[in-house]
């Protein structure tokens, strides 16, 4: 039974992370579908932290499995990850995005303070 409810409290967290980039993922696919990379990534760098923000209350006021500094660091680790991985290595096929600030750096540093101040928030105004 413990180890069930400790793959739970991971668990979760991790298919949250994977939302919250994948909701990424869609503003990233439709706004190149229909506008130009520069405003696709102005809405992304906005949207992103929005995403996060959201996905994080949730998690928060429902489940809290872990600290907000976990949240942060699990949730920008799974973003980071996919990126790398998927979108540069499977899909791009080269590391370019990671040397746009606008496209990468802002959104990652904007999704672990989104995840990690509202966990804070929510944790302190539970208290």
């Amino acid at each position: 039974m413990m180890n069930r409810f400790k793959t739970k409290q991971l668990t979760i967290p991790l298919l949250l992370g994977l939302l919250g980039w994948a909701l990424c993922g869609a503003i990233m696919f439709i706004g190149m579908a229909v506008t130009d990379i520069k405003t696709t990534l102005i809405v992304h760098v906005i949207g992103a932290p929005i995403i996060f923000s959201l996905i994080s209350w949730f998690y928060f006021k429902r489940l809290n499995y872990t600290s907000p500094i976990q949240t942060a660091l699990l949730f920008i680790g799974i973003v980071i990850f996919m990126d790398f991985f998927l979108v540069a290595l499977i899909i791009n096929k080269n590391l370019e995005m990671f040397l746009s600030p606008l496209g990468t750096w802002i959104p990652f540093t904007l999704i672990f303070l989104a995840t990690y101040l509202t966990g804070v928030f929510i944790v302190k105004v539970k208290l």
